[in-house]
């Protein structure tokens, strides 16, 4: 049988970089054929080229048989190929008919819009393929995992029968995920194909009919999941065996380091993101904040790293109020900081690796003397620094922006934990890192907890939160909803926590999802 699409020697290299070497796929009509890879493995770029946003060096694309080229997106589409990207491509203030017809416009006589005929349409493919959605509701009134939906229902109505999902689960519960599964299965039941783009290993296995490993540009071969588990697919990722299941140590959490009172914050849009949140974090212990992306997680990390001022509440740092004050007040009192966008909070990218391993220290011993800066103190420790955290890097003296993101990560790890500090607030650690960059990110964290540190870990990645966590705060429009000790959390009661579902209705078994 022809397959419906096929890459043929995809060769791109840029300056220095050998994207993709000579790479060979096939899929078959009405499979789901994940491709998985570490960050720049060279998957991103693949579909770059297969989606008209990148030229191949070399190699052909090849659509049931048929050679075409692939200058644009509109090339690509014309051809059957659509692409759900990992962030929406969604007008807020437009409703679902409007953004779906966008670029696709149906006129009636007099050149009016015919948004009843666009209406109808999406209407009928909702049905067809298990998309429930209103096409007369505005994009912003929308959950997340429908607004998804929405961007699904835009291919169809476009006639794509290839679709690529780019980390479609990123910002979605567990329970949101599995309902795409479903569509995902009924796209591929009744004749689309899919390429399914993800990092977490779990949900290849679970849905995908064929997985693709590519490494350093190159595939390194394709085998069902009936032949693979977890630990074989991230030994192909990373070419070494890697421990997805690292254990904690038992609990021994000792005096509160971290104490929140009635925390309000508002959001970049002046609105109420945080409403009198309360907790409190202990020395050897790991706080898990859980949530969909959204719901106050962002603002409440800010306020406790002095990166954003509060309207109301109390933030005691050692006993010491730090609400509202300066981040290098926050960190002379022995905070550490992972942030949650590493490039626009937690590294100066025009820096050398080495200007960035200092920036919490510059101005104190060993590395000042007076207002005068020992350089030649900043590259030893800095060498030392890169040794011990593995940061893969030419030199100290390498601006950090030529870096993977792993490797920026790991440079801001370095920096955070190298020192003496009492609490680390970790969000989003390992965002967009590969499986071994993770292992690397998780180990150190809770090496941080074994040495007595009191860490606030807050992340959208529910198998991160279990795994680490000794309790969960769950956090859903800006309250904390519940808090459960990690030997009582399993990922189904976390999951409807993050969906809204209350505490009680959980242990009653009365978990309907709150209306939209």
């Amino acid at each position: 049988m022809t397959p419906v699409l096929e890459l043929r020697g995809i060769t791109k290299q840029f300056p220095g970089v050998l994207a993709n070497d000579h790479i060979d796929l096939k899929l078959e009509q009405g499979e789901i054929h994940a491709l998985l890879g570490e960050n720049g493995a060279g998957k991103t770029t693949l579909m770059n080229i297969l989606y008209g946003l990148y030229q191949p060096d070399e190699g052909d694309i090849l659509v049931r048989g048929e050679k075409i080229e692939v200058h644009s997106p509109s090339d690509a589409i014309a051809a059957g190929v659509g692409m759900v990207h990992q962030h929406f491509m969604l007008i807020p203030v437009f409703t679902v008919t409007e953004n779906v017809m966008l670029g696709a416009e149906v006129l009636r006589p007099g050149g009016f819009l015919d948004r009843q005929k666009a209406a109808a349409r999406i209407n009928e493919i909702s049905e067809q393929y298990r998309l429930a959605v209103d096409p007369h509701s505005m994009i912003k009134d929308l959950p997340v995992g429908v607004q998804q939906r929405v961007e699904i229902i835009k291919l169809l109505y476009r006639e794509a029968d290839i679709l690529i999902f780019d980390e479609p689960t990123a910002v979605l519960t567990p329970q949101e995920a599995d309902e795409l599964f479903k569509i995902m299965r009924s796209l591929t039941d009744q004749g689309k194909t899919i390429i399914f783009i993800t990092h977490k290993l779990r949900e290849v296995l679970a849905v995908a009919d064929h997985i693709t490993v590519i490494r350093r540009g190159t595939v390194i071969g394709t085998v069902v999941p009936a032949e693979a588990d977890q630990s074989s697919l991230a030994s192909m990722m990373v070419g070494r065996e890697v421990d997805l299941e690292l254990e904690r140590s038992p609990l021994n959490a000792d005096e509160v380091v971290l104490e929140v009172e009635n925390l309000i914050m508002a959001d970049d849009r002046h609105q109420v993101a945080v409403e009198g949140v309360s907790f409190e974090v202990r020395a050897g212990e790991i706080l898990g904040i859980a949530g969909v992306q959204g719901n106050g997680q962002t603002e409440l990390i800010e306020a406790v790293t002095g990166l954003r001022q509060p309207l109301g509440g109390i933030i005691r740092l050692l006993g010491q109020d730090i609400a509202g004050a300066p981040p290098r007040v926050v960190t002379e009192l022995g905070s550490a900081h992972i942030p949650e966008d590493r490039q626009r909070d937690g590294l100066v990218l025009s820096f050398p690796v080495m200007d960035n391993l200092i920036l919490a220290q510059y101005y104190l011993e060993p590395f000042a003397h007076g207002k005068v800066i020992d350089w030649q103190k900043a590259l030893e420790v800095s060498d030392q620094l890169i040794e011990k955290f593995d940061i893969r890097t030419p030199n100290a003296l390498t601006e950090v922006d030529s870096l993977s993101g792993g490797n920026q990560q790991k440079v801001i790890v370095a920096r955070e934990l190298s020192r003496p500090i009492k609490l680390l607030v970790a969000s989003q650690p390992t965002r967009g890192l590969d499986v071994g960059s993770i292992e690397y990110i998780h180990r150190q964290i809770l090496k941080g907890r074994d040495d007595g540190v009191a860490v606030l870990l807050a992340s959208t990645e529910l198998d991160e939160i279990l795994q680490l966590s000794d309790r969960i705060a769950v956090m859903y429009r800006g309250r904390i909803v519940a808090v459960v000790p990690s030997k009582e959390a399993t990922k189904e009661n976390i999951g409807l926590l993050m969906a809204g579902v209350s505490p009680e209705n959980i242990l009653t078994g009365a978990s309907d999802l709150p209306a939209s």
